[in-house]
């Protein structure tokens, strides 16, 4: 058996991300988050990892429900080397009747798709849980939003081939929505990808890192990193602004900084 970390380190520092399933609210946190539920729709079971690391950090206090499994996407990766729709209608309809199952099993008060690949389920997913009040949140539009409103040349940037038709279709879909006409280019660096698959996280930012800097010169004002995954490239990259002359947006940041303040004006629930 290969031998890959400190088992006691990984277990504790695994459950103190994610948390063991509990009733009742947290005892620490934002007082106005306390006793509130986010259910979080991944697109995978490992991306959940991701999914609570940045919710412990912007959301203190709230409980967070994971749903979601590889199966999900190894089927969306299957259809786009196939070259069939991306993602396919059998993954929108799963994500619906989780979203429903987070609603009625969990009772949580807001859902999140942190999945970008899987951003084309929102219509389904809202609509699935209008009857439920409970509003529903794609992670990358906060994202998309700030990248519009600072105009000018968007770098799109992407690990994993799935992802860059549907980010770029929900970048246009937001500055359709803002009236506002936008240029933008994105750049497939897969080798970031399988740097991750490898647990090498460093190696992941460096890659990134270099696709920014090849891109510095054709005059683009802003970088959308187009998956939630690719939020721990500013763990390297604190200031992006300073080191490459132009913003680096990340869904971990901007997506759960929008739930943060949705959940803030939600009622708690009995």
């Amino acid at each position: 058996m290969e031998h890959v970390t400190d088992p006691f380190l990984f277990f504790s520092d695994y459950i103190s991300i994610t948390g063991l399933p509990h009733l009742g609210p947290k005892k620490n946190g934002d007082p106005r988050l306390i006793g509130k539920k986010l259910g979080l729709l991944n697109g995978s079971s490992w991306v959940s990892a991701w999914s609570n690391y940045f919710g412990r950090i912007y959301l203190p206090g709230v409980q967070l429900v994971d749903m979601g499994n590889d199966a999900i996407q190894l089927n969306f990766m299957r259809a786009f080397a196939a070259g069939e729709p991306c993602p396919p209608q059998e993954n929108i309809d799963r994500f619906t009747r989780y979203a429903i199952d987070l609603v009625e099993l969990a009772q949580v008060q807001a859902v999140l798709i942190t999945c970008s690949t899987m951003n084309r389920s929102y219509p389904m997913v809202a609509e699935a849980l209008q009857p439920y009040h409970v509003p529903v949140i794609q992670i990358d539009i906060p994202m998309m939003e700030r990248a519009v409103t600072i105009g000018g040349k968007l770098l799109i940037i992407a690990t994993h081939g799935p992802t860059v038709e549907s980010t770029g279709k929900l970048l246009r879909e937001t500055a359709t929505n803002y009236g506002k006409i936008i240029a933008n280019e994105g750049v497939l660096v897969e080798d970031a990808w399988h740097y991750l698959m490898d647990g090498d996280v460093e190696g992941h930012n460096r890659v990134i890192s270099e696709a920014i800097v090849e891109q510095r010169n054709n005059h683009f004002t802003c970088v959308v990193l187009a998956q939630l995954s690719m939020s721990i490239f500013l763990f390297s990259h604190p200031d992006p602004l300073a080191e490459f002359g132009m913003p680096v947006l990340t869904s971990g940041q901007c997506g759960f900084e929008r739930v943060r303040d949705i959940l803030m004006d939600l009622p708690l629930t009995k």
